[in-house]
């Protein structure tokens, strides 16, 4: 069974940064790839970040240059840095991945830019 724990989020002041952690186990995680979601209130579910296998990235416009994905395959876990952040980064997030033709989610974390 796939399994997705998170870690990190919280409250942070607009222009902070915050990291999120996602390990892995149930999978071989060195050979697939990794995606962060995020759901705001009354907003539909968007596509953050993904890294694939061989460790290319590709980002939501909302957050180039702020945000970061990264990898470790030793450790089955997937990050993502988010610094200068904005009140309108403030939603659950998810760390994601397809295998066996099934979605599978962490179990969400809440992050919430405020002053």
């Amino acid at each position: 069974q796939v399994r997705l724990v998170q870690s990190g989020g919280g409250l942070v002041q607009p222009g902070g940064s915050l990291r999120l952690s996602c390990v892995a186990s149930g999978i071989t995680f060195k050979i697939f790839t990794m995606k962060w979601y995020r759901q705001a209130p009354g907003k539909e579910r968007e596509l953050v970040a993904n890294i694939t296998d061989a460790g290319s990235t590709n980002y939501a416009d909302p957050v180039k240059g702020r945000f970061t994905i990264s990898r470790d395959n030793a450790r089955n876990t997937v990050y993502l840095q988010m610094n200068s952040l904005k009140s309108e980064d403030t939603a659950i997030y998810y760390c994601n991945v397809r295998a066996w033709n099934n979605d599978w989610n962490g179990q969400g974390t809440q992050v919430t830019v405020a002053s």
